[in-house]
């Protein structure tokens, strides 16, 4: 039995599998009814309106509903869609046992402790029928799946078999009156029963009271299972119904028995706490699943998969009874796998033939779990895992084309699996043993040796080598030498598939899916939240893999994605470019055809392989928000613009790869403010002041724009905006632009407008323009003696003279133009036509304020503007073609073999980045700056969730890896780097790391002393600050570094036993439940491996206590065996004694309780409790 998911709930009394999503009704006999997503493993929704024990519950075949009927006499209608009851029906008297729906009509069938069954109409909702007849309880009742029956069991000691035909025909054409009938009729129920069932047979044979009774599907077949252990088997026709055999095995009351939906077996399952299964025809038992503690109430089987489950005492079970994996394998074009008992070989351009049958047993049989094909001997390894496991060594014939070759006597062995390993060798390995046995094609043993490690299972890797699996590791082992060649983590590897030219290698776990080179140097992890069902490689090194759910691809790279759902999981067996081979789970071969274009796209793009991706945007229509996004991770921004349709989008990443021609060109169209703006801080990034100035044209930033005219010397421009500051009234503008222009009359002239004739006074004053400054005295009547204050030897000062006007963009470094600026010019442009130099404007001057309704403004001189001014040179064709040449001399003439598109300085790497490059550890990547990469680290490999409590840590490490000099105050500080490695190769560069093992030294000692004073609040303040330091300590030794454990564990110790301490002073001695605990927490603490002095002093509380508490000889009875090992739960302050479940916290390494799994770790404060990590690393390895 092969369980796939289960539930901890009160007793599971009825169980209901949706017909086509996979959820599972369970209805329990506390009242409630759970809804569960069994592929996920998730809860759904509970219902709770039931009062008492919900025993029937049913899912309706095509509609949203559900029935469910229990202890309160009611039968209930849901709608799990809208998560609520529909209505009730009434009319049962007592317990209702179960209740289905009707495959065709909207009937209800419900059993009762009331003798009866009844049939309701769900539509009308009111009963139709009542079938009398048993004089005891009616334990099941259920319609056949096809024909007007209905089969019943009671605890009569009889199974009844109804006929229900007259219902149906009363039911199916109804009359005129049928609509008034039934309204009159509805409140009256015949409670003696009607002609529309009535009893076809009466099943007597059982001894006691029969609990299930079920039909076969397809078989005129019932079985029933009874109070007296027997499970009976009955055949009907026409006329009869008699007894064919008993199933005898059980030994206690048989609660609920069905037949295998696709097999020739029967399930039954007891209060025994077993699940049986029986074969059908020879009515023997085949196999047998006990549970320790739990009973069995109900089991159901899946309308249309391989799946059952049961209810038991503790919960449900959902099970398959075998792997529904079809054993394969593929060579070349061809697929050899195992269908019904025969080899089968698959031409994936021709047609499944079969080759030869199996020889199995007369026992029970078992499908192999894999095979393994020999193309030179032309054989075949098939290998079965039941018991100890054994292979079978089948000589395949030569011509295989031909069907129905007989079987021949193959050649065995004990084993768990075999794999050729050579053109006349197979290796097999002995798992009790842990032996690997090198066999030749006779089956003779040639050599044998001890495995390297306690392997779980081997894999073909190639001419003389194996993949060996540990539960935690991959190791690629060379038989002739015997020795490791390498070994990769890799917890639980399931499955190994390598890529064609066995370059890459997939390891397949549960949840998990690692991509390493043949070196097995770890390419990529990949993690699913989706059970992994299989993978294989297409020919450009891409792995496709299934998991329930869908059909999904990863690069080499580990870039990932989804290529289409998977109504129902199939195995994948060949890619051969757009169809991907699999089988499904009846064993057939199937051909799903897709879409490579998003992968492959990918694979270029990873690759460089330019001309290949410039084919597949020219050829392909692949569109999208993924792709567009994933070319702006990757830093294709450029690329990205061959994809974007939307306006918005496409000009915020025009402006992301600084692309001024399509920016200009989106913005237009959108007109947007903000859009403007963006335009114009990244034009005046890059230079390009003539965009700038248009733009700020555009959004009238007159401001901007006089300033931008200041800083180009473009003092026509200028006065044009003074001129134009005089037309708004705008006197701030008007001022700044006299300013800049030196303009001291039209200053002295706003003066006096704006009525500020003191102003305009000092003015001409102050820059020595006498005689104006006369007149203004004239004017206003103002002695020279009433001023003071003012400059004796006034001039006037004029801004500097612009010496270059800058009218050209700001040069910038050319780059030649790459296939996708040619690609995006060719696409905008006539191929023709040659690109004619900038000289025409993309802004006609200006003149656009003249757009403004408010005709204030005068018209500017024209300017010729062009987006496209970066280009300097003549462009024909889409490329750049420079036909000046300059002669040099013969020693001078550059070697250009190079072929690269670009030919640019780029800029080398900084130290931050030299840093995180150099080091593996977090600290490093901390000064560095990359505090991102630091939490994945400290994540990955100590379980760290929590950064809040070591921000201050981050910002210190961060601070003091430099060092700071101010220089002009408007400039930033020049920083300088502080290595505490440094040397000349930049490889072996490492930061300054102000956190050191003696600082974790001195605050330790600080600890012991508070610990030692009393002072506990002080001491766990300076232990959770060691934990919180030791993360970024740096150490050369590998002796310091078991130091630092050391000191993690005696921090854990004391923080453990500190806050033990502090809660037991806290609680009140009001109870005698609380003096039992009070002693119990100083006797925990007595088990804290601190210091010997320490240790003395808890048990001197200890002792002390228990004689205040006059409990000198256990007279309190205390949760505390000092016999038997234990550790203290870390969040509940209570032992784990050796032997019980136990999980830790992955930083700390604090024991806890595994209810407390996935909860923030309360010792250390930092780690999540029970979340997997690699081991924290506080030393650099020497590059």
């Amino acid at each position: 039995m092969l369980s796939k998911f289960e539930t901890k709930s009160n007793r599971v009394k009825g169980l209901s599998f949706h017909p086509k999503r996979p959820w599972i009704l369970a209805s329990l006999h506390n009242g409630t009814i759970q809804l569960w997503d069994y592929k996920m493993g998730t809860l759904i929704d509970k219902f709770e309106e039931h009062e008492g024990p919900v025993r029937g519950i049913a899912f309706h075949q095509t509609q949203p509903l559900f029935v469910s009927g229990g202890d309160d006499y009611k039968v209930k209608v849901w709608n799990w869609k809208q998560k609520r009851c529909l209505f009730t029906l009434t009319g049962h008297l007592d317990y209702i046992r179960t209740t289905y729906f009707h495959h065709e009509h909207p009937w209800i069938i419900s059993a009762s402790d009331d003798q009866t069954i009844r049939i309701w109409n769900w539509q009308s909702r009111n009963c139709i029928s009542i079938l009398t007849g048993h004089n005891h309880y009616v334990m099941c009742a259920q319609f056949h799946p096809k024909e007007d029956l209905i089969v019943s069991a009671s605890l009569d000691r009889t199974v009844r078999v109804w006929d229900i035909s007259g219902l149906v025909k009363k039911h199916a054409a109804p009359g005129i009156n049928s609509f008034e009938d039934n309204r009159n009729n509805r409140n009256q129920p015949d409670l003696f029963g009607t002609s529309d069932a009535v009893v076809k047979f009466v099943l007597e044979g059982h001894d006691r009271g029969v609990n299930w009774a079920a039909f076969h599907p397809t078989y005129p077949l019932i079985v029933s299972g009874a109070d007296d252990r027997q499970v009976k088997l009955w055949r009907m026709n026409e006329t009869k119904a008699w007894e064919v055999d008993t199933c005898r095995g059980h030994y206690n009351n048989i609660s609920c028995v069905i037949f295998h939906p696709h097999q020739e077996l029967i399930i039954s399952d007891s209060e025994d706490k077993t699940i049986r299964i029986w074969d059908m025809t020879k009515r023997t038992c085949l196999q047998t699943f006990k549970r320790e503690h739990d009973r069995f109430w109900v089991i159901t089987a899946h309308p249309e998969l391989n799946l059952f489950a049961a209810g038991h005492d503790n919960g449900l079970i959902v099970f398959k009874l075998e792997r529904e994996r079809i054993a394969s394998t593929t060579y070349q074009n061809t697929l050899f796998f195992i269908k019904d008992k025969n080899i089968r070989m698959y031409d994936f351009d021709n047609k499944d033939i079969p080759i030869m049958p199996l020889r199995t047993g007369s026992g029970t049989y078992t499908p192999p779990r894999t095979i393994s094909y020999n193309p030179i001997e032309n054989a075949l390894l098939v290998c079965y895992t039941t018991d100890e496991g054994m292979y079978e060594l089948y000589m395949l014939p030569r011509d295989q084309k031909n069907e129905g070759h007989d079987s021949i006597e193959p050649k065995h062995g004990t084993g768990y699996n075999a794999v050729f390993v050579a053109r006349n060798r197979f290796a097999v390995f002995n798992k009790n043993e842990q032996q690997i046995y090198i066999k030749d094609i006779k089956n003779e043993t040639t050599k044998q040796f001890k495995t390297p490690a306690s392997i779980t299972n081997i894999y073909y890797a190639g001419t003389r080598n194996l993949l060996m699996t540990t539960p935690s590791s991959v190791i690629l082992f060379d038989i002739e030498s015997r020795s490791i060649i390498a070994e990769l983590s890799a917890s639980n590897v399931r499955y190994v598939v390598w890529s064609q030219n066995m370059s890459m290698v997939a390891l397949l776990s549960k949840h998990s899916i690692i991509i390493a080179n043949k070196q097995l140097e770890q390419l990529c992890l990949i993690h699913e939240t989706i059970k992994i069902k299989s993978g294989a490689w297409d020919e450009l090194g891409i792995f496709i893999y299934t998991t329930l759910n869908h059909l999904k691809y990863v690069l080499p790279q580990g870039d990932n994605g989804i290529i289409r759902t998977l109504e129902q999981p199939v195995y994948l067996t060949k890619i051969a470019n757009q169809n991907i081979h699999c089988l499904d789970r009846d064993g057939k071969p199937r051909v799903m055809t897709v879409d490579p274009t998003e992968y492959h796209f990918k694979l270029a793009l990873v690759n460089k392989k330019y001309d290949e991706v410039l084919r597949i945007i020219q050829t392909s229509n692949l569109v999208g928000q993924s792709i567009i996004s994933y070319l702006q991770k990757k830093g294709y921004a450029n690329i990205a613009l061959h994809f974007v349709k939307d306006e918005n989008t496409r000009f915020d990443i025009a402006i992301e790869c600084g692309n001024i021609d399509i920016a200009l060109e989106t913005a237009k169209s959108l007109d947007n403010e903000e859009c403007w703006k963006s335009l114009g801080e990244e034009a005046l990034r890059q230079g390009k002041h003539q965009v700038v100035e248009s733009v700020y044209q555009r959004i009238k930033d007159y401001d901007k724009l006089s300033f931008l005219y200041l800083i180009t010397g473009n003092t026509e421009k200028l006065k044009k905006m003074l001129k134009i500051a005089e037309l708004r009234n705008d006197y701030m503008s008007r001022y700044h632009n006299s300013l800049y222009l030196g303009d001291i009359e039209e200053q002295i002239k706003m003066f006096k407008e704006l009525g500020q004739v003191q102003m305009a006074y000092l003015a001409a004053k102050s820059h020595g323009l006498e005689e104006e400054a006369e007149k203004i005295l004239i004017e206003t009547e103002v002695t020279p003696d009433k001023i003071s204050s003012l400059p004796s030897n006034g001039i006037l000062l004029k801004p500097p003279t612009p010496i270059n006007r800058q009218e050209q963009n700001w040069p910038l470094l050319e780059i030649s133009r790459n296939i996708f600026s040619n690609s995006m010019l060719q696409e905008s442009e006539n191929p023709t036509q040659t690109i004619e130099p900038t000289g025409t404007g993309m802004f006609d001057g200006v003149g656009e304020w003249a757009n403004d309704d408010s005709n204030d403004m005068p018209d500017l001189t024209k300017l010729n503007l062009s987006a496209a001014d970066a280009i300097d040179v003549p462009l024909e064709d889409g490329g750049w073609d420079i036909d000046v040449e300059i002669p040099l001399p013969e020693e001078q003439l550059p070697n250009s073999n190079n072929n690269d598109y670009n030919s640019v300085i780029t800029q080398g790497m900084s130290r931050n980045e030299q840093w995180a490059r150099n080091s593996n550890i977090a600290v490093d990547h901390i000064a560095a700056g990359q505090f991102e990469s630091a939490m994945k680290i400290l994540n990955t490999q100590a379980g760290i969730v929590n950064f809040e409590v070591l921000k201050p840590m981050f910002m210190s490490v961060y601070q003091s890896a430099k060092s700071y000099f101010s220089g002009v105050p408007v400039s930033q500080p020049l920083s300088f780097p502080i290595e505490r490695v440094w040397d000349e190769n930049p490889h072996k560069l490492l930061p300054y790391v102000c956190v050191t093992y003696q600082n974790v030294l001195s605050k330790l000692q600080e600890a012991y002393s508070a610990t030692t004073s009393g002072k506990f609040t002080d001491a766990l303040v300076c232990f959770n600050t060691i934990l919180n330091m030791i993360p970024f300590v740096v150490v050369n030794k590998s002796s310091d570094l078991d130091e630092i454990k050391k000191i993690i564990t005696y921090a854990r110790e004391y923080i453990l036993g500190l806050k033990m301490e502090t809660y037991r002073k806290e609680l009140p001695m009001d109870n005698m439940k609380n003096i039992k605990r009070n002693v119990e927490l100083a006797a925990y603490f007595t088990h804290c491996q601190m210091q010997p002095a320490h240790i003395q002093l808890s048990l001197r509380v200890a002792i002390s206590l228990s004689t205040k508490k006059r409990n000198n000889t256990d007279e309190i009875q205390l949760d505390y065996d000092q016999y038997n090992p234990f550790v203290i739960c870390g969040y509940s302050y209570t032992p784990i004694y050796r032997g019980n479940p136990v999980i830790n916290c992955p930083y700390c390494n604090a024991s806890f309780k595994p209810d407390y799994e996935h909860k923030l770790c309360p010792i250390c404060q930092l780690a999540l409790i029970g979340s997997k990590a690699s081991g924290l690393r506080n030393i650099v390895e020497n590059n």
